[in-house]
């Protein structure tokens, strides 16, 4: 029955390239298809232009997108973003955060995710943008971990995009990091595959440092067992929050709904896309493995936020990006 439902509400594509051999009966070999990247000039008059005021104004990803009804389950799946509209049977959502209570406040305890985790911008078809990200060990020192659509929608590659860690209502206390690349896994690239919703950034080094040298690095990890405890964060700029200060959610996951990922309860809205999910979270610290990023929500269920599983597809975005 899930796989059923699966099929029906989401757009599954292979997205392989097939590469034939001509020789005497050789049989047709399939190619992996290859990382998304995108190259950007990554200057930093590119920086210059997300003053306080244009991060302020910018819009989650979401409110730039057409609203879709309740019943368009497809719609909002295909484009894997953080879309939340007022569902029509809000009875439902009424009832169910007593089963499920409700996660999403501000975060209270400091460590190193107010450093590692920030808020991402971007200009996306002419307009200003806003996801979020976090900064993961790596061997260039240099990457940012996001959602796929948070570099990539509707076809086009996202310009203009920064990475601003630690963001403050307006301020940049470890600085504004250009990308000079940014990267998706192959299915996101070839058809926006929701199952496959992961993106990175490379950053530029800033006044003569690395990114991870700066704010740290958070653990990464692949391939995990599912079912697990699992800490959310994200700058949510839609209603009832307004991108100022970073927001957490915490508790079980569980197999997702209408994708091969997993969800969370989090009340996070539009804007906190591509903010990471950690295992292992120790709250006093402030440390994690990320194993996941906010990816979407469904309309008739939006106290659930869900994530696309990091399996190998999401380890060769980490892979390609640390490489850059």
């Amino acid at each position: 029955m899930r796989s059923n439902w699966r099929s029906a509400v989401a757009v599954v594509a292979s997205g392989l390239a097939v590469t034939v051999f001509v020789a005497p009966a050789a049989p047709a070999a399939a190619q992996a298809p290859s990382v998304g990247v995108h190259h950007l000039s990554g200057e930093q008059s590119v920086a210059a232009r997300w003053t306080p005021e244009a991060m302020r104004a910018a819009i989650p990803l979401d409110r730039l997108l057409p609203r879709a009804d309740t019943s368009a389950l497809t719609q909002d799946v295909r484009r894997g973003v953080s879309q939340v509209v007022q569902p029509t049977n809000s009875l439902l959502n009424d009832l169910l955060p007593m089963v499920f209570p409700e996660g999403g406040g501000e975060w209270p305890g400091g460590g190193a995710v107010e450093a590692t985790a920030g808020r991402v911008f971007f200009t996306y078809g002419g307009r200003q943008a806003s996801c979020s990200g976090n900064a993961v060990t790596s061997g260039n020192k240099s990457v940012v971990m996001t959602a796929g659509h948070c570099v990539k929608l509707d076809g086009a590659w996202h310009t203009d995009w920064v990475f601003v860690p630690g963001y403050d209502n307006g301020s940049a206390p470890h600085g504004t990091w250009t990308a000079r690349a940014t990267f998706a896994t192959p299915q996101w690239t070839a058809t926006e595959d929701i199952n496959y919703d992961v993106g990175a950034a490379v950053v530029n080094p800033l006044d003569g440092r690395s990114l991870t040298d700066v704010v740290g690095g958070q653990g990464i990890a692949f391939n995990q067992d599912r079912g697990q405890d699992m800490y959310a964060f994200g700058w949510p700029a839609a209603d009832p929050y307004d991108g100022s200060t970073m927001i957490y959610c915490s508790g079980g996951t569980f197999d997702a709904i209408i994708s091969d990922g997993i969800g969370m309860t989090c009340d996070m809205t539009g804007g906190s896309s591509g903010g990471p999910w950690f295992l292992d979270f120790d709250e006093g610290a402030g440390t994690g493995i990320q194993n996941s990023v906010n990816s979407y929500k469904i309309n008739l269920i939006t106290l659930w936020m869900f994530g696309p599983y990091f399996g190998a597809d999401a380890q060769g975005v980490y892979n390609a990006a640390q490489a850059a």
